[in-house]
C-alpha cells in the first residue's frame, strides 16, 4: 500500500468526488479546475504502471485496483457529464457503449480470473483509453472555456465508442472461446 504506484491508484480514486463538487462551480475557471483534476486523474493512470515496472513493485493491490480505479473515473465522469448536461442527446449513444463495456469487460475478467485465464489489455484498448482521457475532459471544459469543445470532446467521445465496440467484442470473443472450450 505504501509504494508510489498504489498511491497513485488510491489518489485517482479519491478525485472522484472532487471531480463531481468542482464540477458544479459556476464560470469558466470551475471547468478549469475540474479539467485540471480530471486531467491530475488521468495522468496518474500512466504514471501509476510506469513506476511499478520501473521501481520493481508491481503489487496484487496495485493489479486489483488499477483497473477499479480506471472504470470508477471514466464511468463516474461521464455520469457526471451527463448529470450536468455536457454530454447531450447524440452524446449518450457513445457514452452508454463505454460504460457498458467497461463493466462488461470487468466481469469477464472476473470469470476467467477465477480460471487462472489472464485477459492482457491490448494496444487498440490503450487507444480506447487515450480517445476517452482526451474526451473527457475536453467536454469538461466546454464551449465556455475554448469555443468548439464541446462538439471536439463529442467527436473523441465517439472516436472511444468506436474503440470500445471493437475491443469489446476482441473481448468477448476471447472470454466465448474460453467458454467454448470448458
Amino acid at each position: 500500500m505504501k509504494n508510489l504506484p498504489n498511491i497513485l491508484t488510491l489518489l485517482r480514486i479519491f478525485l472522484i468526488p472532487v471531480l463531481f463538487l468542482t464540477i458544479y462551480i459556476d464560470g469558466v475557471w470551475g471547468n478549469w479546475l475540474c479539467g485540471v483534476i480530471f486531467g491530475i486523474a488521468g495522468i496518474s493512470d500512466y504514471f501509476d504502471g510506469y513506476y511499478a515496472r520501473k521501481l520493481n513493485v508491481v503489487s496484487p493491490l496495485g493489479r486489483l485496483l488499477d483497473p477499479i480505479a480506471d472504470k470508477l473515473l471514466v464511468i463516474a465522469v461521464i455520469l457526471i457529464l451527463i448529470a450536468d448536461g455536457r454530454i447531450d442527446h447524440s452524446g449518450l449513444i457513445p457514452a452508454l457503449l463505454i460504460v457498458c463495456r467497461e463493466v462488461m469487460v470487468s466481469g469477464y475478467r472476473e470469470y476467467l480470473g477465477k480460471l487462472n485465464i489472464d485477459l492482457p489489455v491490448t494496444n487498440l484498448a490503450k487507444w480506447k483509453t487515450t480517445f476517452q482521457m482526451t474526451a473527457l475532459p475536453v467536454l469538461i471544459l466546454g464551449n465556455d472555456a475554448i469555443p468548439y469543445f464541446s462538439q471536439l470532446g463529442e467527436l473523441f467521445l465517439w472516436i472511444a465508442a468506436y474503440f470500445t465496440i471493437v475491443t469489446g467484442y476482441g473481448y468477448h470473443k476471447k472470454t466465448i472461446e474460453h467458454i467454448s472450450n470448458q
